[in-house]
């Protein structure tokens, strides 16, 4: 299989790294660098690897009975039903917000501050429901995809030119072990990859997958490792830029995610030199739209397969679609009402 073909047949795996790479690398392993150098590179490869399996039973499952991981939840009892939804209706407009307040601040630093980051937050919630709307479950995972390419090649780009720009950090890292270190520690921990509540949201994308081309175990499992690696490399690329760019810069590092993506680009280019903006600014950028973009349709969909699984009469693909349609919007709304 050729390799043009294999990247066909990627989706909901790199779905899962756009709902991934965000927070948790822009903001989570730079600062762990900034503030640590190297010395937390040992805590993306605990929490990538304790966490693998709990994320690789998801493709597993959906593949092998045809069912989301929301049917599993059902076949357990009402109680899991309830502990999903109470875990997602009360944190789905805090993340949403979140997420795309970081991109707003972003493409504010990007595009110029003419607007408020309340109004940049409503334009690129348009923009992603638009996208949504028109181009449904296809153009979502062919943008993805795309998107997800774009950033590593960007990232990665940065990265090497932050490596052959400094020298390595020479200044003693501090000690993780203490007071806010430790509180740093296990929000990392927390972070990386992403919260558990994405396989839910990869389950169900797996699903529309399936309704539109084969997509056996093989390719699941296969698509899922290369969304999931990926996702794990570059949390040790953002970690290094941070390293190498802010570690021993005696700057203090804002604890808000929207000031700090925007020191990141300040620091980084002014270390590496004014041509260097539109890489980083890019690679920003493109880390938390993907992130928006997938939060703000995940979050919907699996709802909507909830919904679903409960409604009595035949749920047809338009009423679906409706419903999805309804709770997107309802998302967004709630999520700028949080933002103002």
């Amino acid at each position: 299989m050729s390799i043009a073909s294999k990247f066909s047949k990627l989706g909901p795996g790199l779905l899962f790294a756009g709902a991934a790479i965000g927070v948790s690398h822009l903001v989570q392993s730079t600062r762990a660098g900034a503030d640590y150098g190297f010395e937390l590179i040992w805590v993306i490869i605990f929490a990538n690897l304790i966490k693998y399996p709990f994320f690789e039973f998801s493709p597993r499952y959906t593949v092998a009975t045809g069912d989301s991981l929301l049917k599993g939840y059902q076949r357990q009892g009402k109680w899991a039903i309830v502990l999903y939804l109470l875990v997602t209706l009360t944190t789905m407009f805090t993340v949403v917000a979140a997420v795309t307040l970081v991109t707003a601040s972003i493409t504010s630093n990007i595009f110029g501050q003419s607007i408020g980051l309340v109004e940049y937050s409503i334009i690129l919630l348009i923009i992603c429901a638009i996208i949504l709307f028109v181009g449904k479950y296809h153009f979502l995972d062919s943008l993805v995809k795309w998107i997800i390419v774009l950033l590593a090649i960007s990232t990665i780009t940065a990265a090497i030119f932050a490596m052959g720009s400094n020298p390595l950090p020479v200044k003693e890292a501090p000690s993780v072990w203490r007071d806010a270190g430790i509180l740093f520690l296990i929000g990392f921990i927390g972070w990386m990859p992403t919260t558990l509540d994405i396989a839910v949201m990869q389950s169900v994308w797996i699903l529309d997958k399936k309704r539109e081309s084969e997509f056996d175990l093989k390719t699941a499992l296969f698509d899922f490792n290369v969304g999931y690696i990926g996702t794990a490399i570059l949390a040790f690329f953002f970690l290094t830029l941070g390293a190498m760019v802010m570690f021993g810069s005696d700057e203090s590092f804002s604890s808000a995610g929207t000031v700090f993506a925007n020191q990141f680009i300040q620091l980084f280019t002014k270390s590496i030199g004014d041509w260097s903006i539109v890489i980083i600014q890019i690679a920003a950028l493109t880390t938390m739209f993907s992130t928006t973009l997938t939060c703000i349709d995940g979050f919907p969909r699996a709802l909507t397969e909830l919904i679903s699984m409960y409604d009595k009469s035949e749920a047809t693909h338009q009423k679906n679609s409706q419903r999805y349609m309804i709770i997107l919007l309802v998302v967004a709304f709630g999520s700028v009402l949080v933002i103002s």
